[in-house]
């Protein structure tokens, strides 16, 4: 298992919006964008393969989009290259981090001076959520997946362990890019939780993002 002390001083960022990475689960990516392949390569020669996953925002008067400050990092655990020369990968989620600053110039792709304090439990066991009333959440989720007209594997859900239920949902979910970006700021797994709710109570009554800020 990865340790604080491992974890770099600087990642390459792929500023994805809507995609969300948390700790201990797994994002599917396909790279095929040139600067993303000169990611990829030079990722694969580093000892800790990390990519850090961050929400860009659009700035006005900016030609270029900013990134929120919280981003989380994902080991680069596996990888398989296409004929014509994309790649499907897949990143393991390990820590959050907070940006410092972006790093100008050297590569065609973004990078991040990084500060890892404050997240110590992204690395350490797995979390639960003490005061979880699954049974009214899943009634919850069920009317919200019924009015988004989604569909799931019902039995998986109920038998998954409370930190894999709720991150994968906090992943998968199609929520606004700043409703990821809370749910990935939330400083423990009942917070997630909490905020998961509001969000998906939100939807259900024809709220906006906007609305759910004030």
């Amino acid at each position: 298992m990865m340790q604080a002390a491992d974890l770099p001083d600087t990642i390459p960022v792929f500023p994805l919006p809507g995609a969300l990475l948390l700790p201990r689960t797994r994002l599917p990516l396909h790279i095929f964008e040139p600067r993303y392949l000169a990611m990829l390569d030079d990722t694969l020669k580093t000892q800790t393969r990390l990519i850090g996953m961050i929400q860009p925002f659009e700035a006005p008067g900016s030609k270029e989009s900013k990134l929120h400050h919280i981003g989380c990092a994902g080991r680069l655990t596996a990888f398989s290259e296409t004929e014509d020369g994309r790649y499907m990968v897949t990143l393991s989620g390990m820590s959050r981090f907070r940006v410092v600053e972006e790093i100008s110039g050297f590569t065609p792709y973004r990078r991040c001076e990084v500060k890892w304090d404050g997240f110590d439990r992204d690395l350490g066991p797995v979390e639960a959520d003490k005061t979880f009333d699954r049974k009214a959440f899943l009634d919850l989720l069920g009317r919200y997946f019924d009015d988004q007209q989604l569909s799931t594997d019902w039995d998986s859900l109920k038998e998954a362990e409370d930190e894999l239920l709720i991150n994968s949902l906090s992943m998968l979910c199609p929520f606004e890019p700043e409703d990821k970006q809370a749910l990935l700021e939330a400083p423990s797994l009942s917070t997630r939780r909490e905020t998961l709710v509001t969000l998906i109570e939100f939807a259900l009554r024809g709220g906006s993002a906007e609305e759910i800020m004030q």
